[in-house]
């Protein structure tokens, strides 16, 4: 009710939006091969990146997309190209984006592009010689309402539930709740290690999806739509170095200093602080661009502790990569933690994967 009375403008623009989309006055149209859509009702935070490369390892995996062109497209947010790029593993993040610069050196035999106008972007990867799609996933494209994806996955964050949450700028919903409703797949993302069938149940019920099966992970939203809600767990993985100068000595210091650029760190803070003493912490925004003075006030703190290894995000690390400058006695102290999601159980990993590649 606050949205709709203290937000009224901006919520009565999503709901006009939505309606004329809805009803056709609006018109969305398909891509000429299979898409993918990955993406939220709220502004960043839901792990779309891991989740991306998650569905990559599945296609690539088996069934009948492990021996096709798979693409990824996204706008490439924040960065200083326009139009259509390819994205190039030598490239930078200002050039592509760090997500997608981030996903091409992960997956290089995938084709990696980025464009604001989806239906462009769809269209040059799918007729392009050189890559010619059979499949594109698209990241964060769920509002993007005149390209039509073939399967929606939507992400909600398990420390976030929309139905607690408010409208930019009192909360950080980007959308309306409500459109969780056309989700094909629900994916509730950093839980904790385990849930109980109860507590997955009542999730589904917040979601507005009825008749939920935990055995299925199934169910069907207020429209009759079939739904699938399945749950996923972030996994830190060991630390990497960022230069190939990076003195492996230092992962075994205690002391840690870190430095993010992302929506939240606290869960990558709680598990650090579990296996060293964070010493010092450098909060930046989301996507930052590192300037002299921040590298500046980093080496200072450095220099302060010199047996600290330094530690940032693996998104963080591919704009770090584009700072020229940096000094040495930094490149050979900094690492990257890498994370890959996975689903809290087999059962759902099965049923993620038939849906994907049956």
């Amino acid at each position: 009710m606050i949205d709709k009375v203290l937000l009224f403008p901006y919520y009565a623009v999503l709901k006009l939006r939505n309606f004329l989309y809805d009803k056709g006055v609006l018109k969305s149209q398909r891509a000429e091969v299979p898409t993918i859509c990955v993406g939220n009702i709220s502004a960043g935070g839901t792990g779309k990146t891991p989740h991306t490369e998650m569905i990559l390892r599945e296609l690539l995996a088996g069934g009948k997309w492990s021996d096709r062109k798979i693409a990824v497209l996204s706008r490439g947010y924040k960065r200083e190209s326009s139009g259509f790029q390819q994205v190039t593993v030598d490239g930078s993040a200002a050039a592509f984006g760090d997500e997608p610069l981030q996903i091409k050196k992960k997956f290089p035999e995938v084709a990696v592009a980025v464009d604001k106008d989806r239906i462009e972007g769809c269209r040059l990867l799918t007729h392009f010689k050189e890559i010619g799609a059979d499949i594109i996933i698209l990241d964060d494209a769920f509002q993007y309402r005149k390209l039509r994806a073939d399967l929606n996955i939507i992400l909600v964050d398990y420390n976030h539930p929309l139905h607690k949450d408010h409208l930019l700028p009192l909360g950080r919903l980007r959308d309306l709740p409500e459109r969780i409703g056309e989700a094909d797949i629900i994916i509730v993302t950093k839980c904790p290690g385990y849930l109980d069938e109860k507590t997955r149940t009542d999730w589904a019920e917040e979601l507005g999806v009825k008749n939920f099966s935990t055995t299925g992970c199934c169910g069907t939203s207020a429209g009759g739509k079939r739904q699938l809600v399945l749950f996923t767990y972030m996994e830190y993985c060991p630390l990497q170095p960022v230069f190939d100068i990076s003195d492996h000595r230092y992962v075994y210091s205690k002391k840690l200093i870190l430095f993010t650029g992302i929506a939240k760190d606290k869960p990558l803070r709680n598990y650090l602080s579990g296996i060293y003493n964070i010493v010092r912490k450098f909060g930046f925004p989301d996507h930052h661009r590192f300037t002299p003075k921040d590298f500046r006030e980093i080496k200072f703190a450095s220099d302060k502790c010199p047996t600290a290894v330094l530690v940032t995000t693996e998104k963080d690390a591919q704009r770090v990569l584009d700072y020229k400058e940096l000094d040495a006695s930094l490149k050979e102290r900094m690492f990257m933690v890498p994370i890959k999601t996975a689903f809290l159980t087999q059962e759902e990993h099965d049923i993620f994967r038939d849906e994907l590649t049956g």
